[in-house]
């Protein structure tokens, strides 16, 4: 008999690897695809990184004018970018270029203009988060998404990561139960940040750019959704920071009555190894599910002490995801429908730290 999900955790705690060699492997989409880039800030690399596995996939122009300085220099130097047509307008790129798809990884107050002017050209786009900075503009992108009937993707590149699809995995297979309680961390390092960040026109805040991809994470894999908010953030000391926050915290209940909880900082040490530091733990009526870098992902349970997942599913990606989905009808997985909740989510949290209240959350997010 073939085993279950199930008895595997029960037994070794040992998830399935996808294959037995992590050499990336080519991708074939089954029809051409000129791509265009706007930007190169935050994930863009999620975007390059994985054209060498795409052979039906051309990067045929590029659009930079907004970027930051560095994150130009150092994207430029990519064979796929270098061959690429250069504009220094998003406008001029799309109206010369016939394109089939576009990234857009500019700052985050441009995105919603990004986004509306590839959707009145009838272009499926992958964003950068968020999507948009206050709710005139997110309303406008789903708005111009419904009418243009176009795809919209979103960078969240966690949810394909091999910890956090173990996770899913597990919460899936019923091992830790119900689940009532969830904390997340996301701490980074703060180094030296462009100037698009130091401003709330084109940053937003700290919970609009990283918050959102731990409340994907975190309302994702434990099958749960929020239902109230209440958020604080700010900038202490660093006035060199201009408007971006350094500490944030956001308490949620979930649609069950649990709780889940949210910190975030730039404030891990520079001495430090890597860059963030990203944690996440979920506690169900029948065990403990927890992620970190320092100690991997570990569970227990009623019938099992705390154990270590020592195998984990292979990396995957979330840009390929949305080509498969675009071109051949694969269901993605990470979805539309997804997309906004994590919107939505990610916008009340902000809101209410900006209100200073509780906010509810439609039962439609």
């Amino acid at each position: 008999m073939k085993p279950t999900r199930r008895s595997l955790l029960a037994g070794s705690l040992v998830l399935p690897c996808a294959a037995q060699s992590n050499a990336p492997r080519a991708v074939a989409l089954g029809r051409k695809i000129r791509l265009g880039m706007i930007g190169f800030d935050g994930h863009a690399d999620e975007i390059l990184r994985v054209l060498p596995r795409l052979p039906d996939v051309e990067l045929v122009s590029v659009a930079d004018a907004a970027s930051d300085a560095g994150a130009i220099a150092a994207h430029g130097k990519n064979p796929h970018v270098s061959r690429a047509r250069r504009y220094s307008m998003t406008d001029e790129m799309l109206a010369r270029e016939a394109l089939d798809c576009v990234a857009i990884c500019n700052n985050n107050g441009d995105r919603a203009s990004a986004i509306l002017a590839c959707a009145a050209r009838k272009l499926d786009a992958i964003a950068e988060k968020p999507l948009a900075l206050n709710r005139k503009d997110l309303n406008s992108v789903y708005e111009a998404v419904e009418k243009n009937r176009v795809h919209l993707g979103m960078l969240l590149p966690m949810r394909f990561d091999p910890p956090y699809l173990a996770m899913k995995r597990i919460v899936d297979s019923g091992a830790i139960g119900e689940v009532l309680q969830i904390d997340a961390q996301k701490s980074y390092q703060l180094g030296n940040r462009p100037d698009w960040q130091k401003k709330a026109s084109t940053y937003g805040s700290t919970i609009l750019w990283i918050g959102i991809h731990m409340i994907d994470l975190m309302t994702w894999i434990s099958g749960r959704r929020f239902r109230e908010v209440a958020s604080f953030q700010a900038r202490v000391g660093l006035p060199e920071l201009g408007d971006m926050q350094n500490v944030t915290a956001s308490v949620f209940r979930l649609d069950n009555g649990g709780t889940a909880t949210l910190r975030m900082d730039y404030l891990r040490p520079s001495a430090e190894a890597g860059h963030g530091d990203d944690r996440l733990r979920l506690a169900g009526t029948k065990g403990v599910l927890e992620f970190q870098k320092s100690t991997g992902v570990t569970l227990a349970t009623d019938h099992t002490s705390r154990r270590t997942i020592r195998e984990l599913p292979n990396q995957e990606s979330v840009f390929i995801d949305f080509l498969q989905f675009i071109c051949t009808g694969r269901q993605p997985a990470l979805s539309w429908p997804e997309i906004v909740r994590a919107s939505e989510y990610t916008l009340a949290a902000h809101e209410a730290a900006e209100k200073h209240q509780i906010l509810a959350i439609p039962h439609g997010a």
